[in-house]
């Protein structure tokens, strides 16, 4: 396939047919800042802080709804693209407060981080009376918080709930300085479509949403990501366990939309993101259990799995392969449920396998 050249800020590029200016400055290693863009939603063009100039062109164009053409010669950070910049910030910073201190995106927050890159410390257009800056804060949903004051209309959260949920629980409601997001009119979230996947949470690049279970659990700077398999059902989602390296305590359950290795692509269940408290919980069982005498004794793997054999083998001998039966678990995985149901017919002999699948 032909290749497309232009120039970034005077780096010869080559762009792939269909590509726009973002993609093509990022396949060269080249920043531009973004609010409202996300790899993993349908363009918008909404926040205009990745705009750049393109020479022979009298307008700035945004980057991320810009196709590449050939022969461009693109500018991503001269006078006039950091001024337009600017100005468009500090536009967006009328309705957002200063609260980085206590926010609970501070040092994750996108905003913080394009406003720093700008130098911009406050907003010069804000006056009394300007916006809507005094929304109670929505804290009745038990997964996570709602502080519409933070909210800067980039509407990454509907297009993630139309896109990625496949739902329609969330829109644009009102105008002018009152517009926000909301349910439809009547409605709230709990008796909307919203089936609380966190997906909106996840994508907002401001405080305006935020886990509950994660409060207080640790900053983004003592976060450490492993990735793991969610262990509700045989799907397989992919997660990001979110570790606060000091406590070694889970502080937070993610995903990665870009992920090569990931069959959800970044979606994920309401369990599976907001329901990982059992992990810490006093009750569960982390060792194996062997009965003795009436009562339970804590054993090591290896012991605990040679008497499992041996006296699954003993009922074999004894009353012969159908006295064993296996129950499998639908909160384990597909292939672990199919190494099962291979243990019970080919070791053991027999095909009494069942599934819990009710789960």
């Amino acid at each position: 396939m032909q290749g497309i050249d232009l120039t970034i800020n005077g780096k010869k590029v080559v762009a792939e047919p269909g590509m726009t200016i973002l993609q093509a400055a990022r396949k060269a290693g080249i920043h531009i800042p973004t609010l409202c863009e996300h790899p993993a939603l349908p363009v918008a063009g909404a926040c205009r802080v990745c705009l750049v100039e393109v020479e022979k062109n009298p307008k700035l164009l945004t980057a991320c709804s810009s196709p590449v053409a050939p022969g461009m010669v693109i500018h991503t950070h001269s006078p006039r693209v950091l001024e337009a910049r600017k100005a468009v910030v500090e536009l967006i910073l009328i309705r957002h407060p200063l609260d980085c201190f206590s926010c609970p995106s501070n040092g994750k927050c996108e905003l913080q981080e394009v406003a720093y890159e700008l130098g911009i410390r406050d907003s010069s257009f804000k006056e009394e009376g300007d916006t809507c800056n005094s929304y109670a804060l929505e804290d009745a949903n038990p997964f996570y918080v709602r502080d519409m004051n933070k909210c800067i209309l980039c509407g990454r959260c509907i297009r993630a709930c139309d896109s990625l949920a496949r739902y329609h629980a969330i829109d644009f409601q009102n105008r002018g300085i009152k517009a926000m997001v909301q349910p439809p009119v009547g409605r709230d979230l709990e008796h909307s479509d919203c089936t609380f996947c966190g997906q909106c949470v996840q994508l907002c690049p401001v405080g305006a949403l935020s886990e509950k279970a994660s409060a207080g659990q640790g900053r983004p700077w003592e976060l450490e990501s492993v990735k793991s398999t969610c262990s509700y059902c045989g799907v397989g989602c992919e997660l990001n366990i979110q570790v606060n390296r000091k406590t070694g305590r889970i502080a937070n359950v993610t995903t990665d939309y870009q992920s090569p290795t990931g069959i959800n692509e970044g979606r994920c269940c309401v369990k599976g993101r907001f329901a990982w408290q059992y992990v810490h919980s006093e009750d569960r069982l982390t060792r194996p259990l062997i009965k003795e005498n009436g009562s339970f004794r804590e054993a090591g793997w290896a012991e605990a799995l040679s008497v499992i054999a041996g006296r699954m083998n003993a009922i074999k001998e004894d009353f012969g392969s159908d006295a064993v039966g296996f129950f499998s678990s639908a909160r384990c995985t597909n292939e672990e449920n199919f190494l099962l149901q291979r243990l019970s017919r080919e070791v053991m002999g027999t095909n009494n396998v069942d599934h819990c699948a009710h789960l």
